[in-house]
């Protein structure tokens, strides 16, 4: 798996009831053909990310979609995904607190 672009938004809280940041990823990533995640139209996978601290930064929850008819498919990343995906969520929030 290997993440092709990516954005990023920061999810306001109006009543500030949540502790810490909110943020919402959107990564388009490409998939290996033989890989049971593979679509021909591609994959984007949104990711809401929690963050306490500068240093506590975690995936809250993720959804896979399908980009060619918008459907949520139903699977869950590998732990050596999910750990992938947060590690440049990590290093992208690092990144735009510096700028």
């Amino acid at each position: 798996m290997e993440i092709t672009q990516f954005s990023i938004d920061e999810i306001k809280d109006p009543t500030n009831i949540i502790e810490g940041k909110r943020f919402e990823f959107l990564l388009d990533i490409e998939v290996d053909e033989e890989d049971e995640l593979y679509t021909e139209a591609g994959i984007e996978i949104r990711v809401l990310v929690g963050q306490k601290t500068e240093d506590e930064i975690f995936i809250l929850n993720y959804f896979l979609i399908d980009k060619g008819d918008n459907s949520y498919l139903d699977f869950e990343l590998e732990e050596d995904e999910e750990a992938m995906i947060l590690s440049f969520c990590k290093e992208e929030l690092t990144k735009e607190n510096n700028i």
